[in-house]
């Protein structure tokens, strides 16, 4: 295995076009699978003899658990084992962080498979049934008698932070788990000395990804004690190492596939407790075991809850000079699933598009008596973005000036990149084209014109502008979350073309567009490679599918590897048709040369090289299958001479406009138009690239409108269906524009960016933009997200900040 840095590519001639390549006609290699139903899900695997699992999970966010009493469980119908916190500490050591917060100077602590001494949120578990039926084992749940003495709970963050705050760890001094400085210049001169200063706030509320498929497991520890762990999860190679570490089993003794997802999004990274578990309880039941995720159960996983206090500073011409932000993020109870990191984009993201070289922020992680976070989709960007096009409407709004206008004058110029903030390295862009495309294609100037048609017969209507940047590929040494992968390809004397990566798809048709660039090297179609992903036996190691990284990662590590074992093929056909190896030209099936009279098909070539290797003078390498790692070549771990360092390779951006109408007697929002323009360098497959688009910019509808998780003060969280965490529906989302434009990245093998969270932050931020631009009139705002008709109404009747 070879590791290779890509050179970089040329920034003025991307070097995949896919209307040349005809990739935009591609259909999903497996859409008859999914349209027939035929696609198999973790719920539809079911060995004989399968077991299921219950979990018994704290009703207390914070508690001591005095005793656990099992007894009358164990003797429950069809009951063949039932396991507490503290049997399994025998069992099973610590969990592995999914992104251990020590690496990057936080706090840490021991957690363990199921609660032991202590249970910090409402559904930490504490005990677990196997048995025959999975009615069996939830019945079995009310038999188990647990003794708590409740303890007093720090729900909110600035409840965390006050001094005298219950501690959610008792070896912790207080509630934070890390303080993320992000800085540049020198702020608080730059502010004194700016011509106009505004403060404001903005709050992002708890809320998560809601795949359509929870997360689910099925372990089978068999008698010559190998591990197979079905899993729907995102990184099957880690998970596979962290079930190494608890068990102390060698890796090649497990065996992690990852079903075919129903969406990821982040809430199925790995480091869940139930992912040990459901593995122990198998073990000690001889038989396959499964654990099937709740709705309830997944509405407890955790993310974003976000609050920015901030200052901006300005000149007469809407030029900001300088930034503060003090972040807090509620990241619940610090857990192994990792979400906390997303504090780290939420502060690293600024000062985002805009050229302002005076800023400090400061990104604060706080745990409290709420469940744990999980990665989501924008992964913290977003909150960033909110903050952001906050203030730059702000500065809008005070000087009297287009927004749109404000924005453009801010922008980082084309010339300035590759360009460097204290933590990113941007790699390219062209900001100010992607906003006027958009204020084209959204008829932005007919829009305001009509806006003061509406406002002169007293009605609310607002226009949002909002620009996104998205830092994709994150890669953090020293953790499993990596920018790098690897991928093999492998031809076969037929000429069957095999790709096994390290990746894995979400759903999203990534196998579909790696297939599409092997294809391209070989000179076939599509439907002639086949791709496996997420099966730890026969795929080499790889981090999985996080940050947008599958086509620059394990589709550029693929196209390596087809190139090396392109050119062992070339060797072979220049022998066999006497002619150069470098003037073969693989096209529509075959191998050609120059003359255009000789030609073998591809797999006539393969074959021959397997039959007739060393047989022939100079055909002397039968292997037709190379391996090699891909990657972007933009990490910098080290700081440089200004103490500069950059986690994220490549910085797609997105720019939208919404129009709204706010109704004043209800508070009720109703978007009348959406408009996104969007830039992740070039696009393999630009169907794919929309579809993700349409997506994101919903989930980030969702966000905007009404998705929550509240809790009350006592910890109970109280949205546990999907009755009361309002998703929205197909008729809750307007018609999406959308239009595209590319600046190549000139640090990726094919110029690729990454599409796969973009549309979330400018979502959220433009239709927070779009109502306060509506409330204007009654001199109200709009603070705290979601913009749904309670928040929208108390502003309005307050007069005030809501």
């Amino acid at each position: 295995m070879t590791a290779t840095r890509p050179p970089p590519a040329d920034a003025g001639s991307p070097q995949w076009d896919p209307t040349a390549d005809a990739v935009e006609q591609t259909r999903r290699k497996d859409g008859d699978q999914l349209l027939t139903g035929r696609a198999t899900y973790l719920d539809d695997i079911e060995p004989p003899g399968t077991l299921h699992c219950a979990i018994l999970r704290s009703p207390h966010a914070h508690a001591r658990i005095r005793s656990v009493d099992a007894t009358t469980a164990r003797q429950c119908r069809s009951v063949r084992a039932v396991v507490t916190g503290a049997e399994a500490v025998a069992l099973a050591e610590p969990l592995p962080h999914f992104f251990e917060p020590s690496i990057v100077g936080g706090r840490t602590t021991t957690v363990r498979v199921l609660a032991v001494d202590k249970v910090r949120y409402v559904g930490d578990p504490v005990a677990a049934v196997v048995a025959g039926t999975l009615a069996d084992a939830e019945a079995a749940l009310a038999a188990i008698e647990v003794d708590y003495e409740v303890l007093p709970a720090a729900v909110e963050a600035e409840q965390a932070l006050a001094e005298g705050a219950p501690k959610v760890f008792d070896e912790w001094d207080d509630n934070v788990l890390i303080r993320l400085p992000f800085a540049e210049g020198d702020a608080a001169a730059a502010l004194a000395a700016a011509a106009h200063v505004l403060t404001g706030e903005a709050h992002i509320q708890r809320y998560q990804t809601t795949p359509m498929e929870p997360r689910g497991y099925l372990a089978h520890w068999e008698r010559t004690g190998k591990l197979t762990f079905y899993a729907s999860t995102q990184n099957p190679h880690p998970l596979r190492t962290n079930l190494s570490t608890i068990f102390g089993l060698p890796e090649d003794r497990i065996r992690v596939v990852a079903t075919r997802l129903g969406g990821g999004f982040g809430h199925k990274f790995n480091g869940y407790p139930e992912e040990p578990l459901v593995c122990l309880l198998s073990r000690m039941t001889g038989a396959p075991v499964k654990w099937l995720e709740t709705r309830a159960d997944s509405l407890l996983v955790g993310a974003r809850e976000f609050s920015h206090e901030f200052s901006v500073g300005f000149d007469d011409d809407g030029r900001i000079l300088a930034i503060t932000d003090r972040i807090v993020g509620n990241v619940g109870c610090l857990a192994t699933w990792g979400g906390w990191s997303m504090t780290y984009p939420a502060g690293m993201t600024f000062p985002g598009p805009y050229l302002v070289t005076d800023y400090a922020i400061e990104s604060v992680a706080v745990v409290t008596n709420k469940a744990p976070w999980n990665g989501a989709r924008g992964y913290g960007k977003e909150s960033a973005t909110l903050a952001l096009e906050r203030m730059v409407d702000l500065v809008a709004q005070e000087l009297g000036l287009d927004p749109a206008e404000v924005r453009r004058r801010n922008f980082i110029p084309p010339e300035r990149f590759p360009h460097w903030t204290a933590a990113k390295h941007l790699d390219s862009g062209n900001y100010t084209g992607a906003l006027d495309k958009v204020i084209e294609l959204s008829g932005y100037h007919r829009q305001r014109d009509l806006q003061r048609e509406v406002r002169s017969r007293g009605g609310l209507r607002g226009i949002g502008v909002s620009f996104e940047l998205t830092p994709e590929g994150g890669d953090f040494a020293g953790s499993f979350v990596r920018g790098f992968d690897t991928s093999t390809v492998r031809v076969s004397p037929k000429g069957a073309i095999t790709v096994l990566t390290g990746v894995t798809s979400p759903g999203t048709g990534n196998e579909t567009s790696i297939a599409a660039l092997v294809a391209r090297e070989f000179g076939v179609t599509v439907a002639e490679v086949s791709v496996l992903q997420g099966d730890t036996d026969s795929c080499p190691y790889g981090f999985g599918n996080f940050s947008s990284r599958s086509l620059a990662a394990g589709g550029g590590a693929a196209v390596l590897a087809a190139r090396e074992v392109r050119e062992r093929m070339a060797l072979a056909a220049g022998i066999l048709l006497e002619t150069k190896p470098e003037s073969l030209v693989f096209a529509a099936g075959r191998v050609h040369a120059t003359d255009g009279e000789r030609s073998m098909s591809f797999g006539e070539v393969a074959e021959q090289v397997y039959r007739r290797a060393y047989a022939i003078p100079g055909l002397d390498q039968p292997l037709l299958e190379a391996t090699k790692v891909g990657g972007p070549g933009n990490f910098h771990h080290v700081p440089d001479e200004q103490g500069r360092m950059s986690a994220y390779p490549t910085y797609p951006y997105s720019t939208h406009v919404a129009v709204v109408d706010v109704d004043g007697e209800t508070g009720q929002v109703r978007i009348l138009d959406y408009t996104c323009v969007d830039d992740c360098g070039v696009q393999i497959n630009p169907k794919f690239v929309e579809g993700q688009l349409y997506g994101g910019i919903a989930m980030g509808i969702g966000g905007a409108m009404s998705e929550q998780q509240p809790y009350d003060d006592a910890g109970q969280p109280l949205a546990r269906t999907l009755k009361h965490y309002l998703v929205p529906r197909a008729n809750d989302l307007p018609d999406i524009r959308l239009g595209h434009q590319c600046t190549p990245s000139p640090y990726t093998l094919l110029g690729t960016k990454g599409a796969g969270e973009s549309g979330v932050g400018g979502a959220v931020a433009c239709l927070a933009n779009a109502v306060n631009d509506a409330l204007l009139p009654l001199g109200v705002r709009v603070t705290s997200m979601p913009l749904s008709p309670p928040h929208v109404l108390r502003a309005i009747r307050s007069g005030g900040n809501s």
